[in-house]
């Protein structure tokens, strides 16, 4: 059996199924397919899901109340990269700032949570192969993409043992591609 990366991606996802996770195949969630999940292949996030996963963990939270934290982690956006990226830790650390109003007409301050971190199992955990994101003229599609309830935490960039030119330099260099390409 010839080891490539085909082989290899198989077998990280069946891993990935091992472990707990659900694992998706990008290509049939892309826009217009019959189980598309997303409208456009910019939307890096499975919206849908991710407003399902947050109802449980924010039960106590009116519901039109968890939908200007959703919008909030949807377009995180500071001048760098790196600052964008401490703000959606915080976010995933600490929950969304929320305020509502309550039945009495006083206003409640809370957070929604993104993440459940005392029941590590209660939270969505999604690997998905080949998830397409074009923006612009960026395209990219990294071989696998790792989300904690449907938010992406990580991306797996595979490359064939057997091939001379693919080496840990550039499974790098196609990473911090695909970083600087997507949108965040």
């Amino acid at each position: 059996m010839s080891l490539n990366e085909s082989v290899v991606e198989v077998a990280a996802l069946e891993w990935f199924e091992e472990l707990g996770f659900a694992v998706g195949h990008g290509p049939h969630l892309a826009p217009g397919e019959p189980a598309a999940e997303r409208e456009l292949f910019g939307e890096v996030v499975l919206v849908g899901r991710l407003r399902e996963a947050i109802r449980p963990l924010n039960a106590s939270i009116p519901e039109e109340a968890r939908e200007e934290p959703l919008r909030k982690v949807l377009r995180v956006g500071t001048p760098s990269l790196t600052q964008t990226n401490c703000a959606f830790h915080r976010m995933l650390r600490d929950g969304v700032p929320v305020e509502y109003s309550r039945p009495d007409g006083s206003i409640a301050g809370d957070h929604v949570r993104l993440v459940d971190f005392g029941e590590v199992r209660a939270n969505d955990w999604v690997a998905v192969n080949q998830f397409t994101v074009i923006e612009g003229q960026a395209n990219r599609r990294p071989d696998i993409v790792v989300s904690l309830n449907e938010l992406p935490v990580g991306l797996i960039e595979l490359k064939n043992a057997a091939d001379e030119d693919a080496t840990i330099w550039s499974a790098y260099a196609q990473l911090q591609t695909a970083r600087h390409g997507m949108p965040g």
